[in-house]
């Protein structure tokens, strides 16, 4: 399951290709001493964030996706304009080729009170190994939660002991234990907000994941 993310993907064209996180025609290439700048979406989740370009003669926000603005020294960043997706690439595509990877998300079910997996989370962890497997550096995160029954205190050992039977599952299929990061958030990240000593299934779980 995924969640989306507060951040903004940007691309940037300048005198090289850099990257930071109808519709109008736009120039091929930047003039002289100019930036382009444009906001996608996240690649992992479709989320768009927002970015604020600043010149010190002004500065305009991006807060839908693809649009763009260009930025000049000593001048107000151009009015924001959306640009079509082919043209995302063609004067962008050099840039995309070279980012890494999207993250992948999963979220793995528990049964009541127990570091055991629900039967169709279970059948989910050859997906996961294989997100891992197919990145040449990956880093794996693995966060456990639980649901409002119960102190807080031992939910934050429940959920810490849900992580590490994920990490377990994992370095037993061959993954190195020293890429995988696990965490415990108890019942402080409710995945359903509920009121206290709640049983709710869809927040025992664990968040994996994989860069």
């Amino acid at each position: 399951m995924n969640h989306p993310r507060p951040f903004a993907v940007l691309i940037v064209l300048a005198a090289g290709l850099l990257w930071g996180c109808g519709p109008k025609r736009v120039r091929t290439a930047p003039r002289q001493g100019e930036t382009l700048i444009v906001l996608l979406p996240d690649p992992g989740d479709g989320a768009v964030g927002r970015a604020s370009v600043s010149t010190s003669a002004g500065s305009t926000e991006l807060v839908g996706a693809r649009e763009l603005t260009s930025a000049s020294p000593n001048q107000r960043p151009t009015p924001v304009t959306v640009i079509s997706d082919s043209e995302v690439q063609r004067l962008f595509g050099g840039a995309l080729s070279a980012l890494p990877p999207a993250p992948q998300r999963f979220t793995l079910f528990f049964r009541f009170e127990s570091e055991e997996l629900t039967d169709t989370s279970r059948a989910l962890v050859a997906q996961i190994l294989e997100a891992v497997t197919r990145r040449p550096f990956p880093e794996v995160a693995v966060v456990g939660h639980t649901d409002t029954t119960g102190p807080a205190a031992i939910n934050i050992e429940l959920g810490l002991r849900r992580a590490n039977a994920i990490r377990g599952l994992l370095v037993a299929a061959g993954i190195d234990a020293a890429v995988i990061d696990v965490s415990s958030h108890g019942e402080a990240d409710l995945l359903v907000k509920t009121a206290d000593e709640v049983l709710e299934p869809s927040n025992r779980r664990v968040e994996i994941t994989v860069r």
